[in-house]
């Protein structure tokens, strides 16, 4: 999207104002604003306006049910995004370390995923599931990818099927934690979309209390995710090794 998008940021007030780029990855551009005098975060973007919609439907949501996410702050007309560009409450706290930060990290996202049982698929996407028959969604393209290696990945989808589904955050790497004494906040959610929640819950140190079926299964499931949602960088081609053969 051309600089010229950000000239939206005016629809915030005739005060709002970039301050500094971001890390927000290779899809949007993101920097923190200054907003009716307080620091925010604006991500702008290629996304539909369905897709946005979405997203800060979800946040508004979860927000409502006691969890800190990056909750959208309205134009001055009342729109949770314009143009593309979406401007954010700016969310404090550090990465998780401990084996314990990391379990509390597990029970923020199973609050996230009680409160997105029956939720509507972002639009465009497809769950892990859907793709042992679909074969594009989004980001993945199977028809991309080997046959050899279509395989493998659905055969660890497979092995999720019939499962209960609801919103994943999709992105659980500590800089998308944001954790204090007293809280845990998940930030970036722009890989969300419903699918299994065990896909959520491949962390350090077994942090979710799996089994070791149930570790298996979450860790094959979730690397053939990785390998087809990146396809074909070198971060998918490592992740696609660790899918096991059939």
């Amino acid at each position: 999207m051309p600089a010229t998008g950000w000239n939206a940021l005016g629809q915030w007030g005739d005060d709002a104002v970039r301050i500094e780029p971001l890390s927000g990855g290779v899809a949007n551009d993101v920097w923190s604003v200054r907003v009716k005098g307080q620091v925010a975060v604006a991500r702008l973007g290629k996304r539909s306006d369905a897709d946005l919609a979405w997203e800060a439907g979800l946040m508004q949501h979860l927000d409502r049910a006691g969890l800190i996410v990056p909750v959208p702050i309205p134009t001055a007309d009342g729109r949770l995004f314009a143009d593309g560009l979406t401007v954010m409450r700016y969310v404090e706290g550090g990465p998780p370390e401990t084996a314990a930060d990391w379990r509390r990290v597990a029970e923020t996202l199973r609050q996230v995923h009680r409160l997105t049982q029956n939720w509507p698929q972002r639009p465009g996407w497809r769950s892990s599931t859907d793709l042992l028959t679909a074969e594009s969604g989004t980001r993945i393209n199977l028809a991309a990818m080997p046959a050899e290696a279509v395989a493998r990945c659905r055969a660890a989808w497979a092995r999720l099927a019939g499962r209960q589904t609801c919103v994943v955050h999709g992105d659980t790497n500590p800089r998308n934690i944001r954790m204090t004494a007293d809280r845990v906040a998940l930030i970036d959610w722009d890989e969300s979309h419903v699918d299994v929640p065990a896909l959520d819950l491949v962390l350090p140190h077994n942090a979710a209390g799996f089994d070791t079926a149930e570790s298996d299964i979450a860790a094959q499931a979730s690397a053939a995710w990785e390998a087809a949602v990146c396809w074909k960088d070198d971060y998918s081609v490592r992740r696609l090794a660790e899918v096991r053969a059939i």
